[in-house]
C-alpha cells in the first residue's frame, strides 16, 4: 500500500473514531431503512432503478462496468492491507449499490454522470478506463478529482463527486451490516466498536476501557427483540 493509500486509510479511520462516525453510522442506518428491502428482492424482477441503468445490472442499481469502477475507486479510498480490511473486504460496493436503489435514489443521475465523466477523463488522459489503471495512477486521478484539477466534469463537479463517494465509502465501512456494507463487522472491528448491543451495564458506561462484554451483533440480530 503506497503513501496515498496509507494517508486515506488513516484519514477515514481517524474520522470514524475522532468525529464519532460510528455513532453517526447508526443515524445513517436509520435514514437508509428502506434500503433493507433490497436484500429481500434479489430474485425479484428488475426494479425501476435497474431499468434505468445503462447496461446489464450489477445488482440493485449499478451495471457491471459502473460497479467495477465504484469497487476500484472505493478500494483506493479505503485500501486493504495485510490484516486490515479495506472497502472490498467490507462490501462497500454492495452498500452503495443498494443505497442508490433505495434511500439515495435521488443520486442515481449524480453517480451516472460522475462515473461517465471519470471514465472519459481517464480515457482521454491515460488511454484507459479507471479500472484499467494501476493503483498509483488511480491515486493520481482521485487526487486530481479531490483538488478539482480534472477536465470534463460539469455536474457533478469533480470535488463534489469525490466528496460524495468518500462519504458513502465511510458509510459502507461503518454503518450497521444490515444495510449491505461493513461485512462481517469489518469496519467495527477496525475501530474497536463493540456492536449494537441492546443494553450496557452502568459499569460498562463508566469504564474507559474498550467494551469486551460479548460478540459483535448488529440490528438484524435484534430485530425479533424489537418486534415483541
Amino acid at each position: 500500500m503506497n503513501k496515498h493509500g496509507e494517508g486515506r486509510r488513516t484519514f477515514l479511520i481517524g474520522a470514524a473514531v475522532g468525529a464519532g462516525a460510528v455513532a453517526s453510522a447508526r443515524l445513517v442506518t436509520d435514514s437508509l431503512a428502506q434500503t433493507q428491502k433490497q436484500h429481500k428482492a434479489t430474485d425479484a424482477p428488475p426494479t425501476t432503478a435497474q431499468s434505468h441503468a445503462h447496461g446489464p445490472g450489477h445488482g440493485a442499481f449499478l451495471n457491471d462496468d459502473d460497479a467495477a469502477t465504484v469497487a476500484a475507486f472505493t478500494e483506493r479510498l479505503m485500501p486493504g492491507a495485510p490484516g486490515l480490511p479495506g472497502a472490498l473486504d467490507a462490501g462497500v460496493l454492495n452498500y452503495i449499490d443498494l443505497a442508490l436503489a433505495g434511500a439515495y435514489e435521488d443520486l442515481q443521475d449524480f453517480y451516472r454522470r460522475g462515473l461517465a465523466s471519470l471514465d472519459a477523463y481517464c480515457r482521454k488522459t491515460h488511454n484507459a478506463s479507471f479500472v484499467q489503471l494501476d493503483a498509483a495512477r488511480q491515486d493520481e486521478v482521485i487526487t486530481a478529482l479531490e483538488q478539482g484539477k480534472v477536465t470534463g466534469f460539469t455536474w457533478p463537479s469533480a470535488p463534489a463527486f469525490f466528496d460524495t463517494v468518500r462519504t458513502h465509502t465511510m458509510e459502507g465501512m461503518f454503518a450497521d451490516p444490515i444495510y449491505g456494507g461493513n461485512k462481517d463487522f469489518a469496519g467495527w472491528r477496525l475501530v474497536g466498536f463493540p456492536g449494537a448491543h441492546p443494553a450496557f451495564t452502568p459499569a460498562d458506561m463508566l469504564s474507559k476501557e474498550a467494551f469486551a462484554g460479548g460478540a459483535l451483533i448488529g440490528l438484524q440480530a435484534q430485530a425479533p427483540m424489537r418486534r415483541t
